[in-house]
């Protein structure tokens, strides 16, 4: 306890990194908020008049409100991930990964400050898009705690899972790759669009082994009390995830991962 209490010196340049990467996001609003907001909702404007009474779900519950959380969880996840990992490749590439590198910084206080900063705009991004939402359906939350359980939880895998890929992306290009063929297939085929009940068997278990059908379900589970897993198995799957994404990015900080080199 007193080693981690020395790594993380709040007095020392924590505070720093992480207003920085708090600014960085925030004094360009109109594309890290407000872009992904809109994209979700013409997400919702086209599922909503398309699948509107051709998709069985929960109970008397209507696929317009069924989608929203699904809709946030996915805009949240997307933001939280692009947060470090645009940093970290911005930094390399400009050159001025550096200033981050010099200060007398410890590894747990770059993840504390990446991590944190990149929940922060995940959650604005969902709360941003829950207001809109209420022009469409009203959805109220059925448990505010297990939405906000899940949605800090989710944001969290994905900000660190976002630092691995910018520790690791040398290029714009590699990082894409990263987004591509693991963030866009892994949020796409979780649920948000469907209930996994409504899928063939095969892809049923498939939907499973993705850790991110339980940040949705979970999730989804926290606005209607009803969940096609229960809410306590998404609960230790997803803090599972987020144990072990973090202690590979923890590992990979100190060890100085393509950061000294």
């Amino acid at each position: 306890m007193h080693k981690l209490q020395e790594n993380l010196k709040f007095g020392s340049g924590f505070p720093a990194l992480l207003r920085k990467e708090l600014l960085r996001f925030w004094r360009v609003a109109f594309q890290t908020v407000a872009a992904p907001v809109l994209t979700a909702l013409l997400y919702l404007l086209v599922f909503a008049h398309v699948l509107e009474g051709r998709v069985n779900v929960h109970g008397n519950i209507s696929y317009v409100a069924f989608l929203i959380p699904g809709l946030m969880m996915m805009s949240m996840l997307q933001n939280a991930f692009a947060n470090p990992s645009s940093s970290l490749i911005q930094s390399r590439l400009t050159g001025n990964l550096v200033f981050i590198l010099l200060p007398p910084l410890s590894y747990l206080e770059i993840f504390s400050a990446y991590v944190l900063s990149s929940i922060v705009r995940g959650l604005v991004v969902g709360g941003v898009l829950w207001l809109f939402s209420l022009f469409f359906v009203i959805v109220i939350p059925h448990n505010v705690l297990w939405v906000f359980v899940f949605a800090l939880l989710a944001c969290a895998i994905m900000s660190v899972l976002g630092l691995i890929a910018g520790l690791w992306s040398e290029k714009f290009d590699q990082l894409a790759a990263f987004q591509n063929f693991l963030i866009l297939p892994m949020t796409f085929l979780s649920g948000v669009f469907y209930s996994i009940h409504s899928l063939t068997p095969f892809w049923r278990t498939v939907s499973q082994f993705n850790p991110v059908f339980y940040m949705i379900d979970g999730f989804r589970y926290g606005f209607f009390g009803v969940s096609d897993v229960s809410p306590w198995q998404s609960f230790f799957v997803v803090l599972f995830t987020f144990i072990v994404f973090s202690l590979i990015a923890l590992r990979l900080l100190a060890s100085g991962y393509k950061l000294r080199t």
